[in-house]
């Protein structure tokens, strides 16, 4: 029996389409859509970030990404041979988690100072020792910002595969608005911006612990000397 009131709906645990099982697909697709984005966008965006060549011309075309509108893409793979299945949705998603990872991560290696580069280089490191005990660290906090974007990016537009015959919890907000079922669509609105907000609260946290320059500065106090105390005279 279909539930009638809010609670009902937020509380919902049918094993097709209840909240759990919306919930995981939800999060399918999105792990789906970013991991295919990072195996893209972070060896091409590190590449390019590193030699300087080619940058510009790959950000240009990740903000031409970011203009094409969501729902047209979905739907234009919907009507394709590809479908509505989860690989067809979960690479449509991924066009839109590619641009802030892909940008974010040749930004992140190309700002890096290039004095401290030089001096790694002239005390014989090779270009790809440079890359990974220089560049790379350094650039993390701002490859992370970008994955930690992509992923709230893509959790808000996946509500949207369920316009396609998707499930998700974008099911709830399109289930109710067809049936006009108020208390669906709010479950629906409440859920995903719940789910958001958790994530975005666990990304950040991961997002400080793997920071390496915020680690070192955290050693650096923990392991600084405690001022002396005043002298006592006996």
């Amino acid at each position: 029996m279909m539930p009638t009131t809010l609670w009902g709906w937020l509380t919902w645990t049918d094993p097709v389409s209840g909240v759990t099982a919306r919930l995981l697909e939800h999060l399918a697709y999105t792990g789906a859509a970013v991991g295919l984005a990072c195996v893209i966008g972070l060896p091409l965006g590190i590449v390019l970030g590193h030699s300087g060549k080619g940058g510009q011309l790959a950000v240009a075309l990740a903000g031409i990404g970011r203009a094409i509108p969501t729902l047209g893409v979905i739907v234009l793979f919907a009507v394709s041979p590809l479908g509505t299945g989860f690989g067809a949705i979960a690479l449509a998603l991924a066009l839109f988690a590619l641009p802030p990872i892909l940008t974010n991560a040749y930004v992140g290696i190309g700002e890096v100072d290039r004095s401290v580069v030089e001096a790694a280089g002239g005390m014989g490191m090779t270009s790809g020792q440079v890359l990974r005990r220089i560049e790379l660290p350094l650039a993390v906090p701002l490859i992370a910002a970008g994955i930690r974007s992509a992923v709230l990016q893509v959790l808000a537009t996946a509500t949207l595969a369920a316009a396609v015959g998707g499930g998700g919890l974008g099911r709830f907000l399109i289930d109710g608005l067809g049936s006009q079922d108020t208390a669906q669509l709010e479950a629906g609105a409440i859920l995903v911006a719940g789910v958001a907000l958790v994530i975005e609260l666990l990304l950040g946290l991961v997002q400080r612990r793997i920071d390496p320059v915020r680690r070192s500065r955290s050693q650096a106090r923990s392991v600084a000397p405690q001022p002396a105390g005043p002298a006592v005279d006996r």
